[in-house]
């Protein structure tokens, strides 16, 4: 990429600097290559340490971020993707039994989130979407906190301050800003002293299950324990497109905020392809903030924690960064979603063909570091935390209705007070003094004398009638364009819809599954 002409009548308004933001401009907020060094190296290829086939490539920029890992990490490493895709599958299963209402699975981006959470210090906090299963297992959050919210049983009730994670963000894009607001104030506190609590106490817990247990997050050679404790949020390739993505860039950008902006870019924001979001590559939108960004294979869990860890570095010193980790969504957006309907099985081939799982195994099987009997124990130890996840969350016990008024401020406001008391009196008894229907709203500038009556409670209804339900269709009916069905002709009665059958019945429509949950073991193994 050409450099901006720093020579422009803009550079020279402000003496001293505007000067040194051109010159920082050039040499920080550059898309990285690469290799750092080499300007001549592609711009647009992702850093790769790992190939697909488990081989590893050197690059003398990125490896001492990873020097400092042993064995134990590599092989947690695994472990942690493997665990999170085994815990996502049974999620799965449970909301196509009913036991969920929702669920946004993360297949085919492990390496991504396992390798930026690992990258992590424990003061540091995280700003996640909904999809973000991975990353909550690797900061010590209980799976089970996880479903509750996808259950209906909580809203996210875990401390963000012990485990470094916020809760989950369901606004597309909302937690962008939240987090360089938070990355902006942890400068501010550093700076003036102010605040509860000393800047970069939050602790996370060692982790009980083994692994990396956040050792693959502590720095090593690559210097991380220098710094501000930083902010890491998640998006995906559609979010970028959110005026309040971009806004945070500019905030992190101009108050030098230490976050930094983690996008997973899994090639489809729903339903439409990333080539619908931008003529580019999303990092390249860095340079237009005036922050620092790079491209990583985001299948490839030792460049992404690599990556991630050199940007974490980068961001403490006061140049927030942003990280593209490409990869792909595997499957649905949500259980909701039937991906068949907008890309083809070919795509789903290609990329299952790169699958992160696959690759990190084979890279520690080339080390010696796996054989069958350790993959078949990390798939079992997976199934075991899979059902135990699964009876834990049969278990939950349904909230107490009055419950949903609890923490919603930090202290009950009158209104509150009054709104729990109604709806108290209300699974009480069955009724309120308190009329919330459509007839007891008064409009603005009249009172409840002067409107009387609304005019359709007076209108015959026709609800009742069996042949409401049962009539013929109109088959000889002339054809209307799109969106124009009319009211039906009687009063009261519902808008007219297109019959195609000879009886039109009431019915519970039950969408058809677009994940098959298959009960062959064999199939489903990681490694």
């Amino acid at each position: 990429m050409s450099t901006p002409d720093t020579e422009s009548a803009d550079t020279e308004s402000t003496p001293g600097t505007d000067r040194l933001d051109a010159d920082r401009l050039d040499t920080v907020a550059a898309p990285v290559p690469r290799n750092p060094t080499d300007a001549s190296s592609d711009n647009t290829a992702p850093i790769r340490l790992l190939t697909p086939d488990g081989d590893r490539l050197p690059l003398a920029a990125y490896d001492p971020y990873i020097a400092d890992l042993t064995d134990a990490d590599l092989v947690g490493l695994l472990r942690d993707m493997v665990i999170a895709r085994r815990l996502d599958e049974e999620s799965t299963a449970l909301q196509r039994q009913g036991e969920l209402g929702l669920w946004a699975s993360l297949r085919g981006q492990e390496a991504a989130q396992v390798g930026s959470a690992r990258a992590l210090r424990a003061d540091d906090m995280v700003f996640p979407t909904y999809r973000e299963h991975a990353v909550a297992w690797c900061r010590g959050i209980d799976p089970l906190d996880v479903l509750g919210l996808f259950r209906g049983t909580a809203h996210g009730g875990w401390d963000v301050d012990e485990h470094g994670f916020q809760t989950y963000a369901i606004v597309v894009g909302s937690q962008v800003l939240h987090a360089t607001g938070y990355a902006m104030g942890v400068t501010k506190e550093t700076r003036t002293g102010l605040g509860r609590r000393p800047v970069g106490t939050a602790h996370r817990p060692v982790a009980t299950t083994g692994g990396t247990g956040g050792t693959a997050g502590s720095g090593g050679t690559a210097g991380d324990g220098d710094g501000l404790p930083a902010t890491l949020v998640y998006f995906g390739d559609g979010a970028s497109s959110q005026g309040d993505v971009n806004e945070a860039f500019n905030w992190a950008g101009v108050f030098e905020a230490p976050v930094v902006f983690f996008c997973q870019n899994n090639h489809w924001a729903i339903s439409e392809p990333t080539r619908r979001q931008t003529r580019v590559p999303i990092y390249f939108r860095a340079r237009g903030f005036g922050i620092t960004g790079i491209r990583v294979d985001g299948n490839d869990v030792l460049a992404t924690l690599a990556v991630t860890r050199w940007a974490l570095r980068q961001a403490r010193q006061g140049r927030p960064a942003l990280v593209e980790a490409v990869t792909y969504r595997m499957g649905a957006h949500t259980t909701a979603d039937d991906p068949s309907r907008y890309r083809q099985a070919s795509e789903l081939a290609r990329w299952g063909a790169l699958d992160p799982i696959q690759r990190m195994a084979a890279y520690l099987r080339g080390r010696g570091l796996l054989d069958d009997d350790a993959a078949s124990a990390l798939d079992r130890e997976a199934d075991a935390l899979a059902a135990t996840m699964r009876q834990r969350c049969l278990n939950l016990p349904d909230p107490a209705p009055l419950s949903l008024f609890d923490h919603v401020y930090a202290h009950d406001t009158e209104e509150l007070v009054d709104a729990r008391a109604t709806f108290a009196d209300f699974t009480e008894t069955g009724s309120t003094e308190t009329d919330f229907t459509e007839a007891g709203l008064p409009e603005t500038g009249s009172t409840e004398a002067e409107q009387g009556e609304p005019a359709y409670r007076n209108e015959p209804s026709h609800r009742g009638e069996p042949s409401y339900w049962n009539e013929q269709a109109h088959r000889n009916e002339p054809s209307r364009p799109a969106g124009t069905a009319q009211r039906a002709e009687r009063p009261g009665g519902p808008p007219a819809a297109v019959r195609t059958g000879a009886t039109v019945r009431a019915a519970v429509v039950r969408p058809a599954s677009t994940v098959a949950v298959t009960a062959a073991r064999g199939v489903r193994k990681a490694l």
